[in-house]
């Protein structure tokens, strides 16, 4: 099982560490809005840049579902592959630290170093299907804990995409008085109807693998067929149709033939190429904990609704689609900065769908540049 992230080694502990290195933070036990209880919860970062004295100049970066703490940067110890959003952090980058304090956090449930499913709970053992159920909300309650220990109070800007857009807005909602800028890429106020239906397809490939074993299945075979199907329905919703058919039309994988039942046609190869992507570096458990949080995600629960939540912002909030996303299409983008004061409404152009908000990093980094400005809260 060595090809999996479980266990992680710690780098660093909080503070001290070369830009970009993984650091621990340890936020002590965590109640949970489900009634769950988390103890000695362990949050991995990575910092670039200094807080300044006025400790106004920071910014959080929320990773989207599969992604980590590791934004750039090489692969390496801890990294099974190179950051993410490549590009746009360092000295004149869009998010440039010279002037800013970057913070990207591993979620909370996640596995490269943050307590998730594979984690050891009090008993020794990994939490595997003992593991509670997690919101939206919990995590983001996880990454105030971790601010609080860095010294921020205030965020300069909190910015993220799809999994992570939906920290990012209920950072605004959550503490309005902690972030003076967000940034919500291809996500939305409340998980719709298609999109639970598309991630109860992907629960259930994991679920009904037989190597699954409720969840508890470390230490022995897991459940890499599920996970793999999961990932090949979840990625078909990250790319257009327009992409897929320009890029792969029914052209056969060179060497295969299809129609002798045994070959491939070329997207299907591409599919598998990100399944086994994937189960090389991703639990499982972890997938399934995530996609059951984004599913729960809705600001307005339990605060008289989306309208009256998203009332409670005071952040300047910039709203963007991708303009080819069948996944969060452009009109919850339009239906979300209705709601938000003030929201500033932008469109990501792009061929590749959903996944845009990742790919086209130019057009990313000047919306980050057109916010933040000098960097200040």
């Amino acid at each position: 099982m060595s090809v999996h992230p479980v266990p992680i080694p710690r780098d660093s502990s909080i503070g001290g560490a070369h830009p970009g290195q993984r650091l621990f933070a340890d936020i002590g036990g965590l109640d949970l809005e489900r009634g769950g209880h988390l103890p000695d919860v362990t949050v991995a970062y990575e910092t670039w840049g200094a807080l300044n004295a006025a400790a106004d100049n920071a910014v959080l970066i929320e990773h989207a579902l599969t992604g980590d703490s590791h934004v750039i940067g090489s692969a390496g110890p801890g990294h099974p592959t190179p950051g993410w959003w490549e590009g746009l952090i360092g000295p004149g980058a869009p998010l440039d630290t010279d002037r800013l304090f970057v913070v990207a956090t591993n979620v909370l449930g996640g596995c490269r170093g943050t307590t998730g499913p594979a984690s050891a709970a009090p008993d020794g053992r990994p939490w595997g299907s003992r593991y509670p159920v997690l919101t939206i909300r919990d995590q983001v309650a996880a990454e105030a804990a971790v601010a609080d220990l860095l010294g921020v109070r205030r965020w300069a800007a909190v910015i993220g995409g799809s999994m992570g857009g939906m920290r990012a807005l209920e950072w605004a909602v959550t503490h309005p008085e902690r972030v003076a800028r967000c940034v919500v890429l291809a996500a939305t106020a409340a998980a719709t109807a298609d999109q639970i239906g598309w991630c109860q397809s992907q629960l259930l490939a994991i679920t009904s693998d037989p190597d699954f074993a409720g969840g508890d299945y470390y230490g022995g075979r897991w459940p890499l067929a599920g996970m793999g199907l999961a990932r090949r329905i979840a990625h078909l919703t990250y790319r257009s149709e327009e992409e897929l058919s320009h890029r792969f039309g029914r052209d056969a994988q060179p060497g295969e033939e299809p129609l002798d039942g045994r070959g491939r046609y070329a997207v299907e190869s591409y599919l598998d190429h990100h399944a086994e992507k994937l189960t090389a570096r991703f639990d499982p458990n972890s997938y399934l904990v995530l996609t059951a949080a984004m599913n729960s995600h809705d600001v307005g629960r339990g605060r008289g609704g989306i309208d009256a939540a998203l009332a409670r912002v005071r952040a300047t909030c910039v709203i963007v689609d991708v303009d080819t996303d069948r996944c969060y299409p452009p009109r919850l983008s339009d239906e979300l900065a209705a709601a938000v004061p003030g929201a500033i409404r932008r469109t990501i152009r792009s061929r590749h769908g959903h996944d845009g908000f990742l790919t086209e990093v130019d057009q990313a980094g000047a919306l980050f540049q057109e916010l933040l400005g000098d960097g200040a809260t």
